[in-house]
C-alpha cells in the first residue's frame, strides 16, 4: 500500500464522515454485502478520481469489499477532504490527494493512480482518460473500460471516440435515467444552493438569479432558486432549452443582459467563458458569481483579475474584484465547483442511486470483458437492467410500490391493430 494525503492522524474524524452517509445510502449498503460475499473484482485494479469526500469514500470502500485493489484520487483540488482521505489510508486503500493541491501536485496525484496499471477507471470530468491516453499510452493495454460521472467528461469522450482515439470501452453512467434524472437535477438543485448560502450567508429571496445553462443541473439551480423566492433568469444557447425555461416560468436574456440586473449568477454549461470580460464591467456593486460546471474555466476569473484595480478576500472562500468603476464583482471558490468547494456535495441519498450505477456498470464491465471492447464504438450506454435494478431497490428501501402490467395488457401494448 502507497499514499501521499495530508495527515493520517485526521482519520478518526474521516471515519465519522463516512459513517453518516453510509447510514443514508441503502443501496450501496445492500451491494457491499453482495460484493463481499461474490468478489467480483478480485485481482482487479481500480482507479478512481471523483470528488474525494465522504459519500465517493464510501464507494472505493465498496469496491474494495469487492475483492478491488484501489487507487484513488480527487477530481478537483477544492473538493478533497483530507480527513476523508486518511480514512480511507487508515482502512488499507491507496490514495494520492489532498486540499487545495497545487496543478503541480495535482497532476502528480492522478498520475500515480494511473502507474499503478488499472483494469478500470472510474472517472469525474475525463482527466484519468485523457492522462493515460496522452502520458501513460503503455498502460492501456491492461484497461478493460471505465466508466464516466459527469457531462463534461462525456463531452470530452464523445469527441474522443469521434477522432477514433478513445482505446477502450466507457460507460456513460451520467446519462443514466438514475443518475441525470435525479443528481444532476435535485442533487445539484439543491447543493449547490447549500453552498452559495452557507457561504455568503445573504437571502436569495426578492433577488435576480441569473442560471447560465438549462440543461439537468440548470434546471434543479433554477427550480430551488424559484423556491428560495427569486427572481430567476436563464441564459442558454439551445432555443428548445430556452423554450423549456420559459414555461418553466423563467425569463430568457442573452448574458450580457441579465448580467446588467442579476445579483447572483451560477454557470451550468460545461462550457468556458460564460461569464466574460463584457458582463463583468456591466454587473452591480456587489455581484456574486459561481460555478456549478465542473472545470473552472465558465467564469473567467482570470480575465476579473486582470481588470480588477483591488482585491481582496471579502469572506472566507469569497474573493472580491473592484473594478475602475468602483463596483465589487465577488466569487466563491476561485470560480471551481461551489456545491463541493464550498460545501458538501450531494445529498447522500441521490448519491446512493448515481455510485450505485457506478458500482453496478463496473461490474458490468468486468463480466463483460471478453466482448465488451469488441465494437468500434468505444462510449457505452449504462444498460437499461441496471437503471431498472436501481430503480427498483431505491423505491422498495422507500417502502414503495408500483403496478405491474398483466399479460393482457403487455398483449394490447405490443400489437399493432390493437
Amino acid at each position: 500500500m502507497s499514499s501521499e494525503i495530508r495527515d493520517i492522524n485526521l482519520w478518526q474524524d474521516g471515519e465519522i464522515k463516512i459513517d453518516w452517509v453510509k447510514a443514508n445510502m441503502p443501496l450501496l449498503r445492500s451491494i457491499e454485502e453482495e460484493f463481499t460475499e461474490t468478489k467480483p473484482f478480485k485481482n482487479i485494479k481500480i482507479a478512481l478520481s471523483v470528488h474525494l469526500e465522504a459519500k465517493t469514500a464510501y464507494l472505493c470502500k465498496v469496491l474494495a469489499a469487492g475483492g478491488a485493489e484501489m487507487y484513488v484520487t480527487g477530481s478537483n483540488p477544492l473538493s478533497t477532504q483530507d480527513d476523508v482521505a486518511a480514512a480511507l489510508v487508515h482502512d488499507g486503500l491507496n490514495v494520492y490527494a489532498w486540499y487545495d493541491a497545487t496543478p503541480e501536485e495535482y497532476h502528480r496525484h492522478t498520475s500515480k493512480v494511473i502507474e499503478a496499471g488499472p483494469n478500470i477507471i472510474i472517472d469525474d470530468g475525463g482527466d484519468l482518460v485523457h492522462l493515460i491516453h496522452n502520458e501513460y499510452p503503455e498502460k492501456i493495454k491492461d484497461v478493460i473500460g471505465g466508466c464516466e460521472e459527469t457531462t463534461t467528461g462525456i463531452i470530452r469522450l464523445i469527441a474522443m471516440n469521434t477522432a477514433k482515439e478513445l482505446k477502450f470501452p466507457m460507460v456513460l453512467v451520467n446519462n443514466a435515467d438514475c443518475k441525470h434524472l435525479f443528481d444532476n437535477r435535485y442533487g445539484t438543485g439543491q447543493s449547490v444552493w447549500d453552498g452559495i448560502n452557507r457561504t455568503t450567508n445573504l437571502i436569495v429571496a426578492g433577488k435576480n438569479v441569473v442560471v447560465a445553462g438549462y440543461g439537468w443541473c440548470g434546471k434543479g439551480v433554477a427550480m430551488r432558486a424559484k423556491g428560495l423566492g427569486a427572481e430567476v433568469i436563464v441564459t442558454e444557447i439551445d432555443p428548445i432549452k430556452a423554450m423549456e425555461a420559459v414555461m418553466d416560468g423563467f425569463k430568457v436574456m442573452k448574458m450580457e443582459e441579465a448580467a446588467k440586473v442579476g445579483d447572483f449568477f451560477v454557470t451550468v454549461t460545461g462550457c468556458r467563458d460564460v461569464i466574460t470580460e463584457k458582463s463583468f464591467n456591466v454587473m452591480k456593486d456587489g455581484t456574486i458569481c459561481c460555478n456549478a460546471g465542473h472545470f473552472d474555466v465558465e467564469v473567467d476569473v482570470a480575465a476579473l483579475r486582470r481588470i480588477a484595480v483591488e482585491t481582496k478576500v471579502a469572506r472566507k472562500n469569497i474573493m472580491g474584484y473592484k473594478l475602475a468603476n468602483g463596483r465589487w464583482i465577488n466569487v466563491i471558490a476561485e470560480g471551481r465547483l461551489v456545491n463541493l468547494a464550498a460545501g458538501d456535495g450531494h445529498p447522500a441519498e441521490i448519491m446512493d442511486m448515481s455510485f450505485a450505477i457506478q458500482a453496478l456498470s463496473a461490474l458490468h464491465l468486468v463480466k463483460n470483458k471478453d466482448t465488451i471492447g469488441i465494437s468500434e464504438d468505444k462510449v457505452i450506454d449504462v444498460p437499461k437492467y441496471i437503471d431498472n435494478e436501481v430503480a427498483e431497490r431505491k423505491l422498495k428501501f422507500w417502502n414503495m410500490e408500483i403496478d405491474k402490467l398483466t399479460d393482457e395488457q403487455e398483449k394490447y401494448l405490443n400489437s399493432w391493430n390493437g
